[in-house]
């Protein structure tokens, strides 16, 4: 019986102990760049906090850059529906305490940017040769990249798919974004008129922010090709 008491006492605390799903604020306002919340977790230089504007590397989206309450964030590591971040060792953080987040807003708006122009670019890929298959992603803050399975060289196309998806950017269209299942935190971004693609990046408000796009070929062998996307401007469009 006693030990009956004690296995239920444990599994109450356990239960209470257990913190709520970190609430993903960077999705709600991508422009947010500072944030007061607090910590729910700490394994010894890992936390995780109630809410957060810091992004964790998904998608091919990179991680954002910026400090937790003066620490440097050496990691961001999505964990099932949380996000793990990394401290230096002795960073002295406890559970319940209040900490202000800060990001890298310069690199995070171009990863925005770059983060839809690539969007666009895999879009129009994908009307124009129907089949074509992408086989991987990475947004940067200096480069996106999409690499592609095709047995013949992309480059014949890459003047006609960067003329439409500047002609889209230069149209200064409504990006929507929304969940398609919240439960299960599953995102889309849609333009009216042109494509709803699901996506759970941070992404700019208007394609107009996103500045005229340049686009590379990279040969990455047989079968393999691999477009670059470069931004021509240093910033596009007003917040």
């Amino acid at each position: 019986m006693r030990t009956l008491r004690r296995s239920r006492r444990l599994l109450i605390a356990t239960k209470s102990a257990a913190p709520a799903i970190t609430d993903k604020i960077f999705w709600a306002d991508p422009y947010q760049s500072s944030l007061v919340t607090h910590v729910t977790r700490v394994a010894g230089a890992d936390i995780t906090l109630a809410e957060t504007i810091f992004f964790a590397f998904s998608g091919g989206q990179e991680s954002d850059h910026g400090t937790i309450a003066g620490h440097v964030v050496l990691t961001a590591q999505k964990q099932g529906r949380d996000i793990v971040y990394t401290l230096a060792d002795g960073h002295g953080l406890v559970v319940g305490q209040q900490v202000q987040v800060e990001i890298d807003w310069v690199r995070r708006y171009r990863l925005m940017r770059l983060h839809f122009a690539a969007e666009l670019v895999l879009e129009l890929f994908g009307r124009t040769l129907p089949g074509i298959g992408k086989v991987g992603a990475h947004i940067a803050p200096d480069k996106a990249r999409i690499d592609f399975a095709w047995p013949q060289s992309i480059a014949p196309l890459l003047p006609e798919i960067e003329s439409k998806a500047n002609a889209i950017i230069d149209a200064d269209l409504a990006i929507q974004t929304a969940f398609a299942d919240e439960p299960n935190e599953r995102r889309f971004w849609l333009i009216e008129g042109f494509s709803q693609v699901p996506c759970g990046g941070t992404h700019v408000r208007r394609t107009g922010e996103i500045g005229p796009v340049r686009l590379k070929r990279n040969n990455r062998g047989r079968g393999q090709e691999r477009v670059e996307i470069a931004l021509a401007t240093a910033c596009g469009g007003q917040l």
